[in-house]
């Protein structure tokens, strides 16, 4: 069993959300066994930046479900996406 790179979009809810303390709230909220490799911001419009942390989880049952709803559950949080996947 490998690992699974995820590329996520997590939209902020709003365009005065704090995305280096948003990047720190997804960090502490991830699941056992994930990791994030990396984050790349992308400008949405209107001022809205959204978040794509790379994650790496383990290539089983639920692949990246788990780390979705966790991240979902943050505060500040508009909307989860999984952009792209692979394995390693």
């Amino acid at each position: 069993m490998g690992d699974v790179a995820a590329k996520i979009k997590v939209m902020p809810n709003s365009p005065e959300v704090d995305l280096d303390e948003l990047q720190d709230e997804l960090e502490a909220a991830l699941p056992q066994g994930a990791r994030i490799r990396g984050f790349e911001r992308d400008d949405v419009a209107f001022g809205l930046v959204a978040l794509l942390p790379t994650v790496i989880v383990p290539d089983d049952a639920g692949g990246t479900e788990a780390v979705e709803e966790a991240f979902a559950e943050v505060e500040d949080v508009e909307s989860v996406a999984v952009e792209n996947v692979g394995r390693l």
